[in-house]
């Protein structure tokens, strides 16, 4: 046990060593849960043409990103897919109070638009015979992926199923494993649905899957406290509404 830790532990110093160099007066680092990346690029263009800061991000899973936080990477914000890992850096004294910036949405999804006519439901689709590899985020790490593995449970469908499964560190490797057809089905965030490629597949709605509150916080050792505020800020904006919105985000 004492080396799993030890082993993990290392793995996080090397993750933290190759992160950005912490943030310069006009500049900021965001750690963003991976189900933000296309939003998140919309919005930062947003802030840095507005308020002259560019706001540079680091994706990842949730849990990879609070890893990292925790053990003293050079984050300014972060952006998680959960409430539960900003509210623990806020109760131990590394974020300021957590704010809810957007709620999300797992769907599954296939590159195949043939797959939505052949099948009437996402529980008839993961169980047919032509889903043989089935993509779902690390449900540790990845809050979607815990949903989509929450669904198959109320669905009866994890057990039997796990032989399918694929499990990618994060909710956008997910997705890139079934547009690139390395999968033939993935449970994804909504908003992967929402770009020109998500577009040309086919959107199953896991109804059985909890919606996501994803919950953001400045952190605490973050040397351009101004500027972070200003993002956090930003984040619930009209402007950023606006856009979060184009991606099926509330």
């Amino acid at each position: 046990m004492r080396a799993k830790i030890g082993i993990l532990a290392a793995a996080v110093l090397i993750l933290v060593s190759c992160l950005p160099a912490a943030a310069a007066d006009g500049k900021i680092i965001v750690g963003v849960a991976a189900n933000y990346l296309v939003p998140f690029n919309e919005i930062a263009t947003l802030f840095e043409k507005e308020r002259g800061i560019k706001a540079e991000p680091v994706f990842a899973s949730t849990g990879k990103l609070y890893a990292q936080i925790v053990h003293g990477a050079p984050y300014d914000v972060f952006l998680a897919a959960d409430e539960d890992r900003p509210d623990r850096l806020f109760n131990d004294g590394l974020a300021e109070k957590p704010f809810v910036y957007a709620l999300g949405e797992v769907v599954l999804w296939s590159s195949s638009k043939g797959v939505c006519k052949k099948h009437k439901s996402w529980i008839d689709a993961v169980s047919s015979s032509g889903a043989q590899k089935i993509a779902l985020a690390n449900p540790e790490t990845a809050p979607y992926g815990a949903a989509a593995m929450a669904a198959l449970k109320a669905a009866g469908l994890a057990d039997s199923l796990k032989g399918k499964f694929v499990f990618p560190q994060d909710i956008g490797q997910a997705f890139q494993y079934a547009s690139t057809g390395a999968v033939d089905l993935g449970f994804c965030a909504l908003s992967s649905t929402r770009t020109p490629v998500g577009e040309k597949g086919c959107t199953f709605i896991v109804e059985q899957a909890p919606k996501i509150t994803q919950a953001a916080c400045v952190i605490v050792s973050t040397k351009n406290r101004p500027a972070a505020a200003q993002f956090a800020d930003f984040l619930i904006s009209p402007a950023a509404v606006r856009v979060k919105g184009k991606y099926g985000y509330r």
